[in-house]
C-alpha cells in the first residue's frame, strides 16, 4: 500500500490521527477573519517601515548607508509587498497540492478535515497579502517567468513526502521574518497585524506538514529520499530566490542594478537566512532530506 493512502482508522497509530484533531481544535479556538481584524481603512502612515529594516536585502551595504530616512521606508514598504506576493504566489501551488492529496480519501479522517480547514486558512491569508500588498502602494509583484512555469510543473507532480517537506521550507522562512516584524514597533501596525495573524496559523500549518513529512517517509529507502530530498531542495531554492522581486529597488525610487549587486553580495542578509533556518535544516537532516545534491541548493539560496 502507498504511504500516502489513508489506511483504516483501526490500523492507524493513535498519533496520526492526534495530530490533526489537536490542529482542529485549536482552529475552532484561535482563528482569525481578516477581513475585521486587519485595520483597511486608515490610509497609509509613510513614517513606518513595512517590515524591520534589519531585514531589508540592502540593510548593511554601502547602498544603504547612502539612502534618507523615508527611502529606507519606502524600500522596506515594497520589500514587503514583494514577499506578500511571492506568500499569495506558493500558498496557490500548496492548496493545490493538498486538495490533490486528499482527492476521494475519507471525509470522516481527521487528516482529510484538517487540511480542508488549513485551505479555508491559506484562502483567507492570500486575500489579506493582496490586500496588505495594495495597501503598501505596491504593484503586483510577480516571480519570474521560469519560476512560474517550475511552479506549475512542482504543483501538478509533487506528491507525499515532497509536497509537504516543501510547505514546510516555505512557511518555516516566512515565519522567522514574520515574527521579527510583528514585534517591531518601526513596522506599519497594519503589516504587524497581518503578520501576527499569518503566525498564529502557520504555526498549525507547519506542525501538520512536519508530521505528515515523517509519516510520509516511514519506512521509505536510500533512492526515495534522495530524489525527495532534491526535489525539495530546488522548489525551496526556486521559492526563497523569488521573494524579493529586483523591481522593488526601481520602484522605491533607486538605482536597480546597483542595488541588485549590493543585495546579491549582503552578507548580513545572507547571515540573517542561514541564522533563522537552523531549525528547520535540523528537521530536514532527522528526516534524511539533506543530501549532498540538496545541500548545494540550500547553500545557493543562503538557508544553510
Amino acid at each position: 500500500m502507498s504511504s500516502s493512502t489513508l489506511r483504516p482508522k483501526s490500523q492507524e497509530r493513535p498519533h496520526e490521527q492526534d495530530v490533526a484533531r489537536r490542529l482542529l481544535d485549536s482552529a475552532a479556538v484561535l482563528a482569525y477573519d481578516p477581513a475585521t481584524e486587519v485595520d483597511w481603512e486608515t490610509p497609509l502612515d509613510k513614517d513606518f517601515h513595512g517590515a524591520s529594516p534589519e531585514w531589508s536585502t540592502l540593510y548593511g551595504t554601502a547602498y544603504w548607508n547612502e539612502l534618507t530616512d523615508a527611502q529606507r521606508k519606502e524600500l522596506t514598504r515594497q520589500e514587503a509587498a514583494s514577499v506578500a506576493s511571492t506568500g499569495i504566489w506558493f500558498e496557490m501551488i500548496l492548496q493545490q497540492m493538498v486538495l490533490r492529496d486528499i482527492y476521494a480519501k475519507d471525509p470522516t479522517d481527521a487528516r482529510f478535515q484538517w487540511a480542508l480547514t488549513e485551505i479555508a486558512e491559506e484562502c483567507r491569508h492570500s486575500i489579506m497579502f493582496a490586500r496588505g500588498a495594495q495597501k503598501l502602494g505596491a504593484p503586483a509583484y510577480r516571480p519570474h517567468r521560469l519560476a512560474v512555469e517550475l511552479g506549475r510543473v512542482f504543483k501538478t507532480v509533487a506528491f507525499g513526502e515532497a509536497a509537504y517537506a516543501a510547505i514546510l521550507v516555505a512557511e518555516e522562512v516566512l515565519d522567522v521574518m514574520q515574527r521579527d516584524w510583528m514585534r517591531d514597533e518601526r513596522v506599519v501596525p497594519f503589516v504587524r497585524t497581518i503578520n501576527n495573524i499569518h503566525v498564529v496559523e502557520e504555526s498549525r500549518h507547519m506542525k501538520f506538514a512536519r508530521d505528515e513529512t515523517r509519516r510520509r517517509l516511514r519506512g521509505a529507502g536510500r533512492i526515495r529520499r534522495q530524489i525527495n530530498a532534491f526535489v525539495v531542495a530546488v522548489a525551496s531554492y526556486v521559492i526563497v530566490t523569488s521573494m524579493v522581486n529586483r523591481s522593488v529597488y526601481a520602484n522605491a525610487g533607486l538605482d536597480e542594478r546597483r542595488a541588485v549587486d549590493e543585495a546579491k553580495a549582503n552578507e548580513h542578509h545572507k547571515s540573517m537566512m542561514r541564522s533563522s533556518c537552523s531549525g528547520l535544516m535540523e528537521f530536514l537532516a532527522s528526516a534524511g532530506l539533506l543530501t549532498g545534491p540538496a545541500l548545494f541548493f540550500y547553500k545557493r539560496a543562503n538557508l544553510i
